[in-house]
């Protein structure tokens, strides 16, 4: 077990560096894409939707990242700390799933991602300073709010397209797990207000990421 202590520039120079890998370095996934091989004809209307969408999924990953190292930077909690880097982790198996989407879809990421990054960097480290309940609360909603995403996602996708539905429906199933193993550790439910401003930035994320 790693026992050294780093200070607070340590960390933040840490997740500097973090950022940088998460934005330009190619993403390794653990797992294997659930996305099986298959012969694809998709139209190009089709080709072209398909991409748009798994760049928004993307973005939300990217913005997954942060949103996590940001909360567990601030976290006071230890047993918190180790939840958020393990959910981290898994949704960089998702990361990993989506850039290989792109590429097949001959799509591209976001021009937009830094902001989403940065955004949602300092979204979790104040998440994570108003301390165990809210932070957690925050997660909780975040996985809701994703899990309605990708859903109508979903609906949106045409039906020949197999393999981006296969990675959708395998990020939902994580999604929802993180949610409920954050109402577990004792999420409190956030207020209205908040929830509803949640929503409001996810639509900018990806009414921005769509189109460029």
């Amino acid at each position: 077990m790693d026992t050294r202590s780093f200070s607070p520039i340590d960390r933040f120079i840490g997740e500097i560096d973090k950022a940088i890998k998460v934005l330009t370095a190619p993403a390794n996934a653990v797992r294997q894409s659930p996305a099986a091989p298959a012969v694809e004809s998709l139209s190009e209307a089709d080709r072209t939707l398909s991409a748009r969408l798994m760049r928004v999924n993307h973005s939300g990953e990217v913005a997954a990242q942060a949103l996590y190292q940001g909360q567990a930077m601030t976290s006071r909690d230890p047993e918190i700390e180790t939840a958020l880097r393990q959910a981290a982790a898994e949704e960089n198996d998702h990361l990993a799933w989506c850039e290989l989407r792109l590429a097949e879809l001959n799509g591209r990421t976001s021009a937009l991602n830094p902001l989403w990054y940065a955004g949602s960097f300092a979204l979790g480290a104040a998440a994570g300073a108003l301390g165990r309940g809210i932070g957690l609360g925050f997660v909780e909603e975040t996985e809701r709010q994703v899990e309605s995403h990708l859903q109508g996602h979903m609906q949106r996708l045409s039906s020949s397209d197999e393999r981006s539905r296969a990675i959708l429906e395998q990020m939902m199933q994580d999604e929802i797990r993180h949610g409920a193993e954050a109402a577990t550790l004792g999420a409190t439910p956030l207020p209205a207000v908040l929830r509803a401003a949640m929503r409001l930035t996810s639509r900018l994320m990806t009414r921005g990421s769509y189109w460029l």
